[in-house]
C-alpha cells in the first residue's frame, strides 16, 4: 500500500510538472479487487499571455459623418474628398482628392491651417502610401502633437488627419506647421511633408 501511494504521488508531480491536461491514475487493484485509492491531477492553468498589441487605424466614418476636432471645427469626408467648417466659416471647405491636384498613386500630405484666439485647428489629406495608416505626428511651433486619422469604408486610398493646438505668440515663422508624418501600422512612413 505505501509502494502504491508513493506511485501516486510521483505520477501526480511529474504530471503536474509536465502540464499535462488532467489525468486520472488508479492504483492497482488489490487482492479483494478494490482499488484502493486514485489520484486525480489538474495542473494549474497556464498564465495567460499577454494581449497582442495591435498598431491602431483609423477611425472609420460614413459619408457626410460628422466629426468634431474642436468646439466650431466640424470634418466630414465624402467620395469626393475633405469637408470641413471653422467658427469663421460655417458654410463649410472643401479639398477635392478627385479633380487631379492630388495623385493618389504617390504619398502625399496637405496641410491646412485655421485658428481662433483660443485654438489653432490644423487637418489635411493623407494619401498613397504603403499599408495601412496608423499615427500622425506634428512638429509645430507649439511643439509635437499628435493627431488623429479618419477613413471612410473600404480601402479608399486616402484619409484625413487633425489635431488641435494652443496658439502660441507670432514666432516671426511663415508656418505653425513645419512637419506632417502619417505612419503606417508597422512604424514605416505612410506619407510626410515638411514645410520648413
Amino acid at each position: 500500500m505505501k509502494r502504491t501511494l508513493k506511485y501516486l504521488a510521483g505520477a501526480a508531480v511529474t504530471a503536474a510538472v509536465a502540464g499535462m491536461a488532467t489525468m486520472s491514475y488508479a492504483a492497482p487493484h488489490d487482492t479483494a479487487g478494490r482499488a484502493p485509492h486514485s489520484a486525480t491531477v489538474t495542473p494549474a492553468a497556464p498564465a495567460a499571455a499577454p494581449a497582442a498589441k495591435h498598431a491602431p487605424t483609423p477611425r472609420i466614418v460614413q459619408p457626410g459623418e460628422r466629426v468634431t476636432g474642436a468646439p466650431g471645427f466640424e470634418l466630414w469626408l465624402t467620395s469626393e474628398g475633405k469637408h470641413w467648417t471653422t467658427p469663421d466659416m460655417p458654410e463649410g471647405q472643401f479639398r477635392s482628392v478627385v479633380d487631379g491636384n492630388v495623385d493618389l498613386s504617390r504619398p502625399g500630405v496637405s496641410v491646412q491651417s485655421e485658428g481662433t484666439p483660443e485654438r489653432v485647428h490644423l487637418s489635411g489629406l493623407y494619401y498613397g502610401g504603403k499599408g495601412t495608416a496608423s499615427t500622425v505626428e506634428l512638429r509645430t511651433a507649439a511643439g509635437t502633437l499628435q493627431g488623429e486619422l479618419i477613413e471612410l469604408p473600404g480601402r479608399p486610398g486616402w484619409g484625413v488627419w487633425y489635431a488641435v493646438a494652443e496658439p502660441v505668440p507670432n514666432d516671426g515663422s511663415w508656418s505653425f506647421v513645419s512637419k506632417v508624418t502619417v505612419r503606417n501600422t508597422k512604424g514605416k512612413v505612410y506619407a510626410s511633408i515638411s514645410l520648413r
